[in-house]
């Protein structure tokens, strides 16, 4: 729809939706997705090669290899950090990921350790950790609120928004839905359908129907519902937990990431209609059998906080 037409007053009426409010970053740059983020920015600006976790899912190596930049993989240690024998070079860049929005003390690290205008922060899973000063940080909306795409970017290079708006919203929305009209198991197969259409890394901008939903949402009750929550798992579950957390640098959370040693509970929860993701299948291809990363992919469960729970959800 082109923005010189006059406002439309009257007819029928749109899907009905809270007032307009402030996004959380209202300088970044919208994208149909983080990885055409990703690819606006590796394409702007080329560098030599990309530091690389090799516990990342593979859609962020995807505009990698469609601008033909080489890749290095690292290693994450026990604390979720990079590990102390990566040595980046001149040119490179080193991508990082918040992993389920609690790796703030590891960003900090990482900013003492390396020079900041090499460092992207991929921040799919912390859409609630502000950025720093370093080359850019990348967000994916979706991943946290009920809205069909999305990527955000906030760099210090000098990429340009596309003109092109994105015109595929409509057709990622029918998940969402189904699952408000009937459950999650009937619209599984359309979220999956619309999580194939992201392999179309040509950047475009963010939908207006995206950019609206995103405006309607109370981000300061979905922060503080989602620390809510993770700080009750905790409280219940940081003794069964191989994972040491920082719970005094987490700010609204994805998950509350449990990693425990026992290969019955991810069925056990699925048949309670608990739905626990794994992340990410294809880790197993590229990492050693008896790595760190191989054990977080086949014990880490991200247990749900998120704001559409209270308390006796949780428990």
């Amino acid at each position: 729809m082109s923005k010189c037409l006059p406002k439309a007053i009257g007819g029928y009426f749109e899907l009905e939706l809270p007032l307009q409010r402030k996004q959380p970053y209202p300088n970044a740059m919208g994208f149909q997705s983080a990885r055409a983020a990703f690819y606006a920015l590796l394409t702007e600006g080329k560098p030599s090669r990309v530091w690389m976790p090799s516990y990342i899912c593979d859609s962020m190596l995807a505009p990698l290899k469609a601008t033909a930049t080489e890749i290095v993989f690292y290693d994450i240690d026990l604390d979720l950090g990079v590990s102390n024998d990566v040595q980046i070079e001149d040119g490179d860049w080193l991508l990082y990921v918040n992993y389920f929005g609690v790796c703030t003390t590891q960003e900090d690290r990482l900013l003492k350790r390396f020079n900041s205008a090499q460092l992207i922060f991929d921040h799919s899973q912390a859409f609630f950790s502000p950025p720093v000063d370093c080359l850019a940080t990348i967000y994916s909306p979706r991943k946290f609120f009920g809205v069909p795409d999305g990527g955000l970017l906030l760099t210090s290079l000098p990429v340009i928004e596309p003109e092109e708006i994105d015109a595929g919203s409509l057709a990622r929305c029918t998940h969402l839905l189904k699952r408000l009209d009937s459950t999650p198991e009937a619209g599984y197969q359309d979220f999956k359908n619309a999580e194939e259409t992201f392999c179309d890394m040509q950047p475009r901008r963010l939908s207006l129907l995206t950019d609206r939903l995103l405006t309607s949402i109370d981000y300061d009750a979905c922060k503080k519902q989602r620390n809510t929550n993770f700080h009750f798992l905790h409280d219940q579950l940081n003794h069964l937990n191989d994972l040491n957390l920082d719970i005094s640098r987490i700010d609204g959370p994805m998950c509350y990431p449990l990693l425990v040693d026992d290969a019955t509970i991810r069925e056990r929860l699925l048949a309670n209609r608990v739905f626990v993701p794994t992340y990410w299948p294809e880790v197993g291809r590229r990492v050693n059998p008896s790595s760190f990363e191989r054990y977080l992919l086949d014990k880490c469960l991200p247990l749900p906080c998120d704001q559409r729970y209270r308390q006796e959800d949780m428990a």
